[in-house]
């Protein structure tokens, strides 16, 4: 064999066949690296995952009291809701109560300013008929005095003219002007 193959085989078999020393050198380099990462690396990483893990619960109580709140809020909304509905329903029965009111005194106000204007109505036509017999009246007797000077051909005293207009006047059916005799 040559030194060259010689030395090729002794590499390749020297990490498949432990030796040893090779072992103790493995070994101590790895304590050395573990404590190394122990004493630096381990608590800066053990550090960081509590941070970590106390941020996530941090997080989580948050989410937690955040989801009672809005469930609380919610209640006090739908509450508050339910609340606003049955105040509008009463302020709608109230308005139709009120409406309905309004309505009957409305209603009642009209009826009554119409019996007094009826009345009212009544009183004058009841004037103004005494006022136009009243007219009549005095047109017959100035008729009458005038028809009678005529026929006579003479002018009449004052007794004569007052006698003959209270006859003529007795004659005279003044109840069908005023519509008395329909009433009757």
């Amino acid at each position: 064999m040559t030194p060259v193959i010689a030395a090729a085989e002794e590499s390749g078999n020297f990490l498949v066949s432990p030796s040893v020393g090779l072992m103790i050198w493995l070994l101590l380099a790895f304590l050395v690296t573990f404590m190394i990462l122990r004493k630096y690396a381990f608590p800066a990483i053990g550090d960081a995952l509590d941070r970590r893990q106390r941020a996530i619960e941090e997080s989580i109580d948050a989410a937690e009291r955040t989801r009672e709140e809005a469930d609380q809020l919610l209640a006090e909304y739908r509450q508050r809701l339910t609340d606003a509905r049955a105040q509008a329903d009463e302020i709608v029965a109230r308005a139709e109560r009120a409406g309905e009111v309004a309505k009957e005194e409305s209603l009642a106000a009209a009826k009554t300013q119409r019996e007094e204007l009826l009345e009212q109505t009544k009183r004058d036509v009841e004037a103004e008929t005494r006022r136009a017999l009243q007219e009549i009246r005095r047109e017959v007797a100035d008729l009458t005095v005038l028809a009678t000077e005529k026929v006579t051909r003479k002018t009449l005293n004052a007794d004569d003219q007052k006698r003959l207009v209270d006859d003529a006047l007795g004659e005279l059916d003044f109840s069908a002007l005023s519509g008395e005799r329909n009433q009757g």
